[in-house]
C-alpha cells in the first residue's frame, strides 16, 4: 500500500471527526453529522487494513494475489454488469410503479436515472470498443 492512501485514510477521519464535531454543535443536520460517522468508520478501517498489510507478510502476499488474480477480475467485473442490469432493471420498474401513484418526482429520479445508466453505458462502450 502507498502513502496516498495512508494519506486519504487520515483525511477521511479528520473529515468525519469534523462533521461529527459540527452536528453536535448544532452548526449542521444531522445528515451530515451521520456522514461523518460513516467517514470515520472507513478511514479507521482502511488504516487498519493498511497497517496489516505492512506489517503482515501473509495478508501481504494474500492480498497481492488476489489483486492480480484474472478470474477475481472477471468475478468482479461480471458483478458490476449484473449490479448495473439489475438496477436499470429495479428503476424502470420503479418510475412506471411511481407514475401509477402520482409520484412525480420520484418517477422522474428514477426514470431519469435510467436514461443516466443508458447513456453512460453506451459512452463506455464507445470507449471500450476502440481502446480494445
Amino acid at each position: 500500500m502507498n502513502n496516498k492512501r495512508m494519506i486519504a485514510s487520515v483525511i477521511e477521519i479528520v473529515l468525519g471527526l469534523v462533521l461529527i464535531i459540527l452536528g453536535h454543535l448544532g452548526k449542521i443536520d444531522d445528515y451530515w453529522s451521520g456522514m461523518g460517522g460513516g467517514l470515520l468508520a472507513v478511514g479507521v478501517l482502511r488504516l487498519i487494513q493498511q497497517f496489516r498489510y505492512k506489517n503482515n507478510a501473509t495478508y501481504q502476499e494474500a492480498v497481492d494475489t488476489e489483486r492480480s488474480d484474472e478470474r477475481n477480475r472477471f468475478l468482479g467485473m461480471k458483478a458490476w454488469s449484473w449490479a448495473g442490469y439489475l438496477f436499470l432493471l429495479i428503476a424502470a420498474a420503479g418510475s412506471i410503479v411511481f407514475k401509477l401513484l402520482n409520484e412525480e418526482k420520484l418517477m422522474f429520479a428514477a426514470s431519469g436515472s435510467v436514461c443516466l445508466l443508458i447513456v453512460l453505458y453506451w459512452m463506455s462502450y464507445l470507449i471500450v470498443r476502440k481502446k480494445y
